[in-house]
């Protein structure tokens, strides 16, 4: 591919030719969150251990503006909080992005009281054996993940961290601003330029453009099926998502990190989405590829029960074959084989 890349670094893009697109990253859903509880140090070291290139912590902020993993500030369904009776009147509702939340929230609570809590399986009834670790890890903070990936970052392997920062327009509102925090935390890490193993990722528009004046490291603009960015920033994810919209992400963007469905919907024809993003220069990550039927289009389940496992790595496969750069997954060691596959194909063709 010869089209040239936006890169963002700094007030001004840098252009960089395009590389080869032949080894798309394989990138650990909140870690290996098919097997373990989700966003917990034991779930980023498994998924670290199947060869995950990339290990993804959702953040949000501590009432004292530290960084913890969480798939949302609203720690109700993803942490033992309920049953702390020290914290029950901390139960409150807020708005959130337009919607109403009732529970607790990383906001309302110091590191130090958040680590006195436990992380529980956020979909018991779909992964009951997660569900057996409940209690038995903490909330990690960004910190502990960075120093996790640079410890397994040996013998010429990089371990690299793709941070989505949550409700960033919501903390600003509420006197926790992210950005300048996140770019001086990366720094500290020696994570700055193009080239560093990180993504920053964001649902928002003006979270990345801001953060695009800020730092050199990649950014990626995710998009849903449905919807728009909770910052008003754009009229629709669809409407960023065709060629003209592709091409205003590319001012401030290295990539698109697309709900799967807009490439791809079940068992339909793939839509243009892989080809128009390549000609505006932008890379590809999809999300998010899980095993279990419920998320499998009908032609890749096996037998009748939802939560049974079908056939993911045949679905990775198919995403590959269209040309994608990488890929959110559940379950990194079927997403690494099924690359690992695809590569030595296309090597011995």
């Amino acid at each position: 591919m010869s089209a040239l890349l936006l890169v963002s670094g700094g007030a001004m893009a840098q252009t960089v030719p395009v590389k080869p697109l032949s080894s798309p990253i394989v990138i650990a859903h909140r870690g290996a969150s098919g097997l373990r509880p989700e966003h917990t140090i034991a779930s980023y070291t498994l998924a670290i251990e199947q060869g995950a290139d990339f290990i993804e912590p959702d953040l949000v902020l501590t009432k004292d503006d530290v960084f913890v993993a969480r798939h949302e500030n609203d720690i109700t369904g993803t942490t033992d909080v309920a049953k702390h009776p020290e914290f029950a009147a901390r139960r409150t509702t807020k708005v959130i992005d337009g919607e109403t939340h009732t529970g607790w929230f990383t906001e309302d609570f110091t590191l130090a009281e958040l680590k006195t809590l436990r992380a529980i399986e956020r979909l018991p009834k779909v992964r009951p054996d997660n569900a057996k670790y409940d209690g038995q890890f903490e909330v990690p903070t960004l910190a502990e993940v960075i120093a996790l990936a640079k410890k397994h970052s040996v013998g010429g392997r990089v371990v690299g961290i793709y941070p989505e920062t949550k409700h960033p327009t919501y903390f600003a509102s509420i006197g926790h601003p992210m950005e300048a925090r996140l770019v001086a935390q990366l720094n500290a890490a020696g994570w700055s330029k193009p080239s560093d193993p990180v993504f920053i990722q964001s649902f928002e528009v003006n979270n990345l453009k801001q953060l695009h004046g800020m730092t050199g490291l990649r950014l990626i603009q995710l998009m849903d099926a449905a919807g728009a960015p909770a910052d008003k920033a754009a009229p629709s994810y669809a409407a960023m998502a065709t060629p003209d919209g592709l091409k205003a992400v590319a001012a401030y963007a290295y990539g698109i990190g697309p709900n799967k469905d807009m490439i791809q919907r079940g068992d339909a024809a793939p839509s243009t989405l892989v080809a128009d993003a390549h000609a505006a220069g932008l890379r590809l990550h999809p999300w998010t590829f899980r095993a279990e039927n419920l998320f499998l289009p009908p032609s890749l389940r096996v037998g009748t029960d939802p939560v049974a496992r079908g056939k993911l790595a045949e679905e990775i496969t198919r995403f590959l074959n269209l040309g994608i750069d990488g890929f959110f997954t559940d379950f990194a060691y079927i997403g690494v084989d099924a690359r690992n596959a695809q590569r030595a194909k296309a090597k011995g063709q």
